[in-house]
């Protein structure tokens, strides 16, 4: 009998893929020893965008969540998720930076690390498989599953040779769209074990509805481990449902052993948790079912929805699913993951929000383009990099090869202010998301922040909604000034407020709107007589193309890209806005003088409102 073993991803991949990332520390506790008693080959909890979320949303250290969870998980291995050279960020770091996390994480308490690259380039996987083999944790290499004219079974065949021959102990088919289909899993997992030997596992996503056949298939290939998620954070964007497998394994010789009742124990806690934040349950929709056509994965699509939510502009979803796979093929067909996922989806939601292609190009897609993130599985576009490129030349190397050691300059730069090497770790890879996380951290610590800002357990909906009180007091102060309207846009809670008579056009109709007429508020006290104003100095507006959040340099260190009397030429960048998950640099379209910066440093940013202006020579 070959008993078939399991890895459960609720405490990761699952609720990355159908609740945004955001259960959070005390979600989890209840529940772990429960979790650690069924015998599963691995519990994944950590990696992908949970290291991100905790510090940005969450107002966790992702790092004490691993030591955390560590001491309640006494029998089954931790495992993670590693985006190679990108660790679990969006961008290469250096040699120095992979080989401090990888080290670090092990020692926080990793067993199994799941390493990958977006592109199968193998150059982008050596330094973290490397450290993860000397660190003595068990280092599982993936071969990331996509279809294009480019993608087939010789080239998933050489990828796992040669990441067999870098040492590695086991190899992950890792298919995060579901376009691997039951009679194909069957072939190329027959033939990874063949000619490798190694421990073969997969990783599937429900998308398209065919994840639990091809599972079975893929164990009737011979398969030693496969993923899935406790039922309430299952199907859909998600993997399959624990359940549903052991269930349909059980009595045959690939029986898991598991028990059923204690599994069922653990999906009622979960449900409890799925109903309390107010999450729906994972369910597959046309545009998943869609995913053939465009090959975007539904957890791409959720960011997506968000994305375009965010810009006020959710009904142009189809345009930007049509838009991704000419995006994709221009870039020369990678396969969507993160980060890749992101550049591709980005770019085709600029496309289509601006309304001309390539209009607005990401730093991400222009290194990219540059060869920055690996080699493309095939050459892109040539009129399209030329464009993107503006006389840069691509380079061919080892991406990393190209970054200088970083993790010796930031210990420099924060003596006295970081607690320990994970605190300097967590600032080499996210330097602005973490710096506002350390001063959450000691705003708590000195009781600065009221019981609404501490770490809360109320969905991402509930979280920094504003109570009627709050509202009062908001329109009351608006009414003091000139402001003819107010928009909060934050995590979900929209609010846009509006004096009696002001013009209506541009509002939301899906966001709150609070009227001073409707309102329950005290009469308006008469306005503030108000100032002459200094008038605004001439020249070409500098607006911002998306909401996001604006920043003068690329990390809190760096000096500014601009100042006030600084000479920029056309094409030259002027600051940053972050948005979907990339830094988007703004560039000057005239040759002048930056006369005016109009907005702080990290401050949020609507769509269209003016960044810089620049008197044009």
């Amino acid at each position: 009998m070959r008993a078939v073993k399991i890895t459960d991803t609720t405490l990761r991949d699952g609720h990355q893929s159908l609740w945004a990332t955001r259960m959070r520390i005390d979600d989890m506790l209840p529940i772990v020893e429960k979790l650690d008693r069924v015998g599963y080959h691995s519990l994944e909890v950590w990696g992908g965008a949970t290291f991100d979320v905790c510090l940005r949303y969450l107002n966790e250290d992702p790092w004490e969540r691993l030591r955390i969870i560590k001491s309640y998980v006494k029998r089954t291995p931790l495992q993670m998720l590693l985006r190679g050279q990108s660790l679990v960020g969006y961008q290469h770091y250096p040699d120095d930076v992979v080989e401090a996390f990888v080290t670090r994480m092990v020692e926080n308490g990793i067993d199994i690390i799941r390493i990958f690259d977006a592109l199968n380039d193998i150059r982008n996987m050596e330094t973290a498989i490397k450290t993860g083999i000397r660190t003595g944790a068990h280092v599982q290499a993936s071969v990331v599953y996509t279809i294009s004219p480019v993608h087939n079974t010789e080239h998933y065949l050489e990828t796992a040779v040669r990441l067999e021959e870098l040492g590695v102990h086991s190899i992950c088919v890792k298919d995060m769209a579901g376009l691997l289909t039951p009679y194909q899993a069957y072939e190329l997992i027959s033939k990874i074990k063949a000619k490798t030997g190694l421990p073969v596992q997969l990783h599937s996503h429900y998308i398209g509805g065919l994840a639990l056949a091809t599972y079975l298939k893929a164990v009737e290939a011979g398969v030693d481990v496969i993923d899935t998620a406790a039922v309430p954070l299952a199907f859909g964007a998600s993997q399959p449902p624990v359940e549903t497998v052991v269930r349909a394994l059980q009595g045959t010789p690939y029986d898991t052993g598991l028990d059923m009742v204690l599994l069922f124990e653990i999906a009622g806690y979960f449900e409890e948790v799925r109903k309390e934040r107010g999450y729906e349950r994972g369910v597959t929709r046309i545009n998943d079912m869609r995913v053939f056509e465009h090959q975007v994965p539904g957890g791409m699509i959720t960011n997506l929805v968000t994305q375009l939510e965010e810009q006020k502009s959710a009904h142009l979803l189809p345009q930007v699913l049509n838009e991704i796979p000419r995006v994709r093929r221009e870039l020369g067909y990678p396969p969507l993951v993160t980060p890749t996922s992101q550049i591709v989806g980005t770019q085709a939601v600029l496309n289509v929000l601006l309304g001309e292609r390539y209009k607005l190009v990401p730093g991400e897609v222009k290194a990219y383009f540059q060869g920055l993130y690996g080699k493309p599985p095939a050459p892109v576009d040539e009129e399209i990099a030329r464009k993107v490129l503006a006389g840069k030349k691509p380079i061919t190397c080892r991406p990393a090869d190209m970054l200088e050691p970083r993790l010796q300059k930031v210990e420099s730069e924060l003596q006295g202010v970081a607690r320990s090497a994970e605190d300097v770790i967590s600032y080499a890879i996210f330097p602005q998301i973490t710096k506002k996380f350390w001063e959450q951290r000691r705003q708590r610590a000195t009781g600065a922040l009221n019981n609404r800002e501490k770490v809360s357990t109320n969905s991402p909906k509930e979280e920094n909604e504003m109570d009627l009180a709050q509202i009062k007091e908001l329109i009351q102060v608006i009414n003091q000034t000139d402001i003819a309207e107010f928009s909060l846009d934050s995590d979900g809670v929209k609010l846009a407020i509006r004096k009696a008579g002001a013009a209506r056009e541009g509002i939301n109709h899906d966001d709150k709107e609070v009227d001073e007429n409707k309102s329950s508020a005290a009469p308006p006290a008469p306005p503030k007589a108000v100032s002459q104003k200094e008038p605004e100095p001439e020249g070409a507006v500098v607006k911002s193309p998306m909401v996001g959040t604006f920043y003068r340099a690329p990390a809190p260190e760096a000096e500014p890209f601009v100042e006030v009397g600084t000479r920029v030429e056309k094409g030259q960048t002027l600051c940053i806005i972050e948005a979907m998950k990339l830094m988007n640099e703004i560039e000057s379209e005239v040759n002048g003088t930056v006369v005016k910066i109009l907005v702080d440093n990290a401050q949020t940013v609507e769509y269209g409102q003016p960044l810089v202006i620049v008197q044009e020579d």
